[in-house]
């Protein structure tokens, strides 16, 4: 199982447990969690921007299936990043992939801002996606690994949940961006990507200061360097809080490794876990198609059966009631469980999302908006649970490379499929100027949203306050034991 470098009794992930929240951890969550604000950014500007996009004068002339497609490309890219740099991220650790990927997202955001026809457009799409799911696998790793285990739920799940904040800014920046009267036609949307390379330069400094996980560090042969940084950690805690901090004998014994082969991963993933591989499967597969399908092609939806020009003002709204969701109910995902909290967002957003469909010949756009904030206001909350269940319920070992697959097979399934499913009818529908061609989408979406809820109340595992190490042990762990075991018989 790799290159064994010696044996270690730690008492690391108790102590990093222990912690009261303190401004360090603010760090964190802003260094790693903003990468949701870039991606939330760059989803909805080119659903802000499908109008702009389609002009063949100053845009680049796609179709509404174009704009599906480019939608469909982006998630390919982010399902072949997270594959790619999940595995790179579980070797070579957390934050050097975290850097590495942010650096991939800049580069790919600036080529998309220079396209100069559809095909570039696709390409760079690609590799700003490939960026974004490598952020994916290394942001959620380290976060968990780094968060108290009392607040581990209620962070993940609101930096998830972030997403929306860049979600509303691009929707928010596309007004000014795609007026006329204050930028050129052929300028604006090409300004619009060239802001969120400026802004993840940004992150990229802050990020810089942000550790390497003490817990990928001691797996990995290098306990001097996590003794260091949980040190350096304390030692800050008590000198913003005036207090010491309380002592702790918990101790965890384990083999430490340089690699570990994909062939244990894979035998983890299906041999050990197979009921939280199907769960995880199940949540990342309704969560994808839900947002991806609806929202990559909401600003579509809204210019061609509505007749909205400026569809960012209906975006802003729709994504600060996500945003809403995801802070207002992440508290109860600590306090309440896992298990009901997951299950309740999920059903209860696939209930919603239905009545929308049903619903759908009478709405106009505002009220379509409000239907759309009010089921993405639980439904955000829930596929934001989803990354922090991949992220907890597996052995740390496995941690990023499990993240990569759930997001890249779950949002493969649902998420690739979806806005070519969205782009398709809204074509098939704008020839008859009937808005309900695109029902069956809505039904489709709940129909897998509900199914995911039900599944986390078969299979949900309840992880609320719990040590990493008690969710799921390590790999290395079994093999110390297993060892102790042999040598008593």
């Amino acid at each position: 199982m790799g290159a064994e470098t010696g044996r270690i009794t730690t008492d690391i992930p108790a102590r990093l447990d222990r912690l009261p929240w303190a401004r360090w951890h603010w760090l964190v969550v802003i260094g790693l969690g903003t990468v949701w604000v870039l991606d939330g950014l760059e989803v909805t500007i080119v659903g802000s921007l499908s109008a702009a996009l389609k002009d063949p004068d100053t845009g680049l002339g796609l179709s509404s299936s174009d704009v599906g497609l480019a939608g469909a490309i982006y998630v390919a890219g982010a399902c072949s990043g997270a594959l790619f740099f999940g595995q790179l991220t579980d070797r070579f650790g957390r934050k050097r992939l975290f850097l590495v990927t942010l650096v991939v997202y800049t580069l790919a955001t600036v080529l998309t801002a220079f396209a100069p026809a559809a095909w570039w457009y696709f390409a760079a799409r690609f590799l700003t996606g490939f960026g974004i799911g490598g952020e994916y696998a290394a942001i959620n790793s380290a976060i968990d690994e780094l968060i108290p285990a009392a607040y581990r739920g209620r962070v993940d799940v609101v930096i998830n949940g972030s997403y929306w904040l860049g979600a509303a800014g691009g929707a928010l920046l596309t007004i000014p961006l795609l007026d006329p009267t204050l930028i050129s036609p052929e300028w604006g949307w090409r300004l619009a990507f060239g802001l969120g390379a400026i802004l993840a330069v940004g992150i990229l400094l802050v990020r810089r200061n942000v550790p390497e996980s003490p817990r990928w560090l001691f797996i990995h042969g290098r306990e001097e360097d996590a003794e260091r940084i949980v040190g350096r950690i304390e030692r800050t805690i008590e000198d913003e809080t005036g207090s010491s901090l309380p002592e702790t004998d918990e101790t965890i014994t384990l083999r430490q490794r340089h690699t570990i082969p994909f062939r244990m991963i894979a035998r983890t993933v299906f041999t050990l876990y197979p009921r939280r591989t199907i769960l995880c499967f199940s949540l990342f597969v309704g969560q994808a198609f839900l947002y991806n399908a609806f929202f990559f092609t909401y600003g579509d939806t809204l210019g061609t059966f509505f007749g909205v020009d400026q569809t960012g003002w209906y975006l802003a709204v729709f994504a600060l009631s996500n945003f809403a969701g995801a802070l207002l109910l992440s508290p109860l995902f600590d306090r309440i469980g896992r298990v009901q909290m997951i299950s309740f967002t999920y059903i209860l957003s696939g209930v919603l999302l239905a009545a929308a469909g049903l619903l759908l010949g009478s709405l106009t756009a505002t009220t379509l908006t409000a239907m759309g904030a009010a089921t993405f206001f639980f439904a955000s909350a829930g596929a934001s649970a989803a990354y922090l269940t991949a992220s907890e319920i597996f052995p740390m070992e496995t941690r990023a490379l499990c993240i990569a697959f759930f997001y890249a097979i779950g949002t493969a399934a649902g998420g690739i499929s979806g806005p070519l499913l969205f782009g398709w009818l809204i074509d098939r529908a704008s020839a008859t100027g009937d808005v309900t061609g695109i029902a069956i989408g809505y039904f489709i979406g709940a129909a897998l949203m509900a199914a995911a809820g039900v599944v986390e109340i078969v299979l949900g595992v309840r992880a609320e306050g719990k040590s990493l190490e008690s969710i799921a042990q390590p790999l290395t762990v079994e093999d110390a034991d297993d060892e102790t075991e042999g040598a008593t018989r």
